[in-house]
């Protein structure tokens, strides 16, 4: 394997273990939907680059951030009871 390959797979390897380490606090929103909008755009410029470490690493942050958005946004507007 390419070395230069190493380390972006390591590099990915440790971002997605801090994100898996930090689901337990809900960002804000905002931040979840720039961060999302971001990464989406970041993870088509690593596709017409043809970078497969840096597309993964993108597609999952965007992924992430629909989760977190989706998150806070269900804590911000908890749904009401239904009565029977």
């Amino acid at each position: 394997m390419d070395a230069v390959y190493s380390v972006g797979l390591a590099g990915m390897t440790l971002i997605v273990a801090g994100w898996l380490i930090s689901l337990d606090t809900v960002p804000s929103p905002r931040l979840s939907g720039l961060y999302g909008l971001g990464s989406a755009l970041l993870a088509a410029y690593a596709y017409l680059l043809g970078d497969p470490v840096f597309l993964t690493l993108n597609v999952l942050a965007a992924i992430v951030s629909l989760y977190n958005f989706q998150r806070a946004v269900r804590n911000r507007f908890p749904s009401k009871p239904t009565r029977s």
